[in-house]
């Protein structure tokens, strides 16, 4: 048996790499598909929408994906969501440390959206972690509430530049670079970054940084005096309890708290609790899971490790940084 299965987890792997295009759909359907997490009589819907893992809009190219990626999923729930009148709020299920300022952003933009065309409700819901990109996002909600033991907060900007030059050295091996000029290689691995080259990426991470800060203090001006919100925003992680207290949510509780608080929002008495997955089979209830993960090979692990090497520029909590 365990052999079938590492023979198995070969053959995708190597299907996966050489043909990117190729599904293989075993437990699920060609498209998103509406399921019922907690029933009601009421015809009215509760729409529950999860944001986890890295934050970002590269291309999910494993062989079991229909996901994309987290900008591609919520944005096409949220719009499968605007053409059902029955929908009448969103809860968004948040659990990432952040991910790419642009991606971050992108999300934001249309929760936003959403809001303005259809006038109803979104309500964040802070899981183990909604921290930096994670809170910029739940930045547009109407309600942030989060689970006693949530960490969020990390409001801020990083940017990652590993050099290799030394380890490049010692194996022997020389980076020619022809440039057209002084800045093009700006940022390259294959050697030191000049006090210059420094000054014009802290430009760009205090520009980021700033259009975080004008997020939270549009979103949060009655709950954070503007002149208290960089000595919050330094980077630092919160407590529930202590984001509570600085004003960076707005409750903690548990689902079940969030879906009474959504309910109030619109407000009704009793709703469905629904969502949308490729996978209707493997979602039984609210804790089974994020919607439509499923592969025998847990190549997310992996994938989130190399993130944290790649040149960029992120909201995300990173504590261990290379």
């Amino acid at each position: 048996m365990k052999k079938a299965v590492v023979l198995l987890s070969m053959v995708v792997a190597a299907l996966a790499a050489c043909s990117p295009q190729i599904h293989i759909d075993l437990l699920g359907q060609e498209k998103l598909e509406e399921i019922v997490l907690l029933p009601s009589p009421a015809r009215e819907k509760i729409l529950m929408i999860d944001v986890d893992g890295m934050i970002s809009s590269a291309l999910d190219t494993g062989l079991f994906s229909r996901e994309k990626n987290a900008v591609s999923r919520v944005f096409e729930r949220l719009e499968t969501a605007a053409r059902d009148p029955w929908v009448k709020a969103v809860i968004l299920r948040i659990d990432t440390p952040g991910g790419e300022v642009t991606a971050s952003d992108i999300i934001y933009h249309e929760i936003l959206r959403f809001k303005e065309r259809t006038g109803r409700p979104v309500l964040g819901l802070m899981m183990s972690v909604a921290a930096s990109g994670g809170y910029y996002i739940a930045s547009a909600c109407d309600v942030i509430m989060a689970h006693p033991s949530t960490l969020t907060g990390s409001i801020g900007v990083i940017s990652i530049f590993p050099n290799v030059e030394t380890l490049m050295a010692k194996v022997g091996v020389k980076v020619n670079v022809i440039k057209s000029g002084p800045s093009k290689d700006s940022g390259s691995p294959f050697r030191d970054m000049t006090e210059d080259e420094k000054k014009i990426f802290q430009g760009i991470i205090d520009e980021y940084y700033g259009g975080f800060l004008a997020v939270v203090a549009r979103n949060r001006k009655d709950k954070i005096p503007a002149e208290k919100l960089r000595t919050i925003a330094d980077g630092r992680v919160y407590t529930a309890p202590q984001a509570l207290k600085l004003g960076l949510i707005d409750a903690i509780g548990y689902f079940d708290d969030a879906f009474g608080k959504a309910l109030s929002l619109v407000p009704l008495k009793s709703a469905k609790l629904v969502s949308y997955t490729y996978y209707p089979k493997t979602k039984t209830n609210i804790y089974a899971g994020r919607l439509g993960d499923f592969s025998p090979l847990d190549s997310k692990v992996l994938e989130s490790m190399l993130a944290v090497l790649k040149t960029g520029f992120y909201y995300l909590w990173l504590p261990q940084t290379p």
